[in-house]
């Protein structure tokens, strides 16, 4: 079966589905439509199904430009019809995988879609699991589940784990270039998997698990939390100690070798760096190990808004301006910059923390138009006015703010990301504070 199913594949003679429409799934759904390959795309969301169908994309990494196309050709099609799965070879979930409100994982989307995956499972099935989760989960937990079929894995159909690496706004590393893990839970899995996302993106990696690939993908952004938590703490200390942490950064980076540039923030967000790395702690305590390093790290970028706020009452306290009652202008909301994207954003939290203190906090961010706040709907600032607030604060540093003119209009100014400096901006007149 195996050669037949490969054969399937190098002649293109394939059909696939997408389960899960969101920053991760649609882009991949479609590379693989470009590629030739005929998509279903299945997501419980009627409103994006209904969307793409008219070949509109609310991915900003997608356009709808190149998604209509795709629709007219009849080479990318959307449902809410879980029976699609049995129509086609290869099924690949990019669901996502929440913390819940104790900080535990969230599988309950993933088992979701492996249900959905058990109806429809065929002999011959092709089948990918994308969204990120702690290492042992596609063996010991999602296998289990579809073998209650009576098929059998490298029998019957394969299975395997490739992690996501999608990076929203990023315009040299796409789905495409980025290159793909693909870790079976057994060998052909493996090989079978590889040969699929072969059709579409430019470069597959395989490894030798599926636990090595989960495990892989959370170090990648464990990585990246503990050196931002490392950047976040040197801002603290450099603050303390009366240095300028952006200046100490780039001086470090001269250094020709054993130095990467990771900058401080307000902290982190987005659907992976807040998360991936308590979910490898999590699966640790499991065998009674505590990841302190992770813990570190979580703790000081999770209390970096707390932070940022008491910095924002320093700063109107040399003003002789109270927090209270204060009108502040929270500039870009989203976690990063040139994105429309607020899952994990600190800066609601920053906002939030603000108003409890009994501020008066507008926002405005151009990528942005609403978003909701403990439950209290704010709508972004048309054409801000920044004279009329007592200090602006810079949360994203989107490129289409007009630097010069918010530092000539804006009374006072608290920079998260050096952003003015950045961009050119000369602080003549002292109204800067910076992280």
């Amino acid at each position: 079966m195996k050669e037949e199913i490969l054969k399937k594949i190098e002649n293109r003679d394939i059909q696939i589905a997408i389960v899960g429409l969101g920053y991760v799934g649609l882009p991949l759904a479609v590379e693989f439509a470009k590629a030739g390959v005929k998509v279903k795309g299945y997501d419980i969301d009627d409103k994006k199904t209904e969307k793409i169908n008219k070949g509109v994309s609310y991915v900003k990494d997608v356009s709808s430009e190149d998604l209509a196309p795709l629709i007219q050709e009849g080479l990318l099609t959307a449902t809410t019809d879980s029976s699609v799965l049995n129509q086609v070879d290869g099924i690949i979930i990019a669901v996502p995988t929440p913390l819940s409100k104790t900080k535990d994982p969230d599988l309950s989307y993933v088992i979701r879609a492996a249900h959905d995956v058990k109806r429809n499972l065929k002999r011959g099935h092709i089948i990918s699991f994308e969204s990120t989760t702690y290492p042992g989960t596609t063996d010991e937990i999602i296998l289990p589940l579809l073998e209650e079929t009576g098929l059998r894995v490298g029998k019957d159909f394969y299975l395997a784990f490739s992690p996501e690496r999608i990076d929203p706004g990023n315009k040299k590393y796409t789905v495409k270039n980025t290159p793909k893990l693909v870790g079976g839970v057994e060998p052909d899995s493996t090989e079978v998997v590889s040969a699929l996302y072969s059709l579409a993106l430019l470069k597959v990696v395989p490894v030798s698990s599926s636990r090595v690939a989960e495990a892989a993908k959370l170090l990648e952004n464990t990585f990246r939390s503990i050196n931002i938590g490392l950047a976040n703490e040197m801002a603290i200390m450099c603050n303390i100690l009366g240095i300028d942490v952006w200046e100490v950064i780039e001086a470090a980076a001269t250094k020709p070798f054993g130095f990467m540039k990771f900058y401080p923030g307000p902290g982190i967000g987005g659907h992976c760096i807040p998360i991936d790395p308590i979910y490898l702690s999590w699966k640790l305590k499991t065998f009674n190990y505590t990841a302190r390093f992770i813990e570190t790290a979580t703790d000081i970028n999770s209390n970096m808004p707390r932070y940022v706020v008491s910095r924002i009452q320093d700063a109107l306290n040399e003003k002789e301006q109270s927090l209270k009652g204060s009108r502040i202008l929270v500039l870009g909301i989203a976690y990063k910059r040139d994105i429309d994207d607020v899952r994990e954003s600190p800066i609601l939290d920053i906002i939030d923390l603000l108003e409890q203190k009994g501020a008066h906090v507008e926002y405005y961010d151009p990528h942005v138009p609403w978003v909701e706040i403990s439950g209290k709907l704010m709508e972004s600032v048309k054409k801000p006015k920044y004279r009329d607030y007592h200090i602006v604060v810079l949360g994203t540093d989107h490129s289409a703010f007009d630097y010069n003119k918010i530092y000539l209009e804006a009374p006072y100014i608290f920079d998260t990301r050096n952003a003015f400096k950045n961009n050119g901006v000369e602080d003549k007149e002292q109204k800067i504070v910076t992280l």
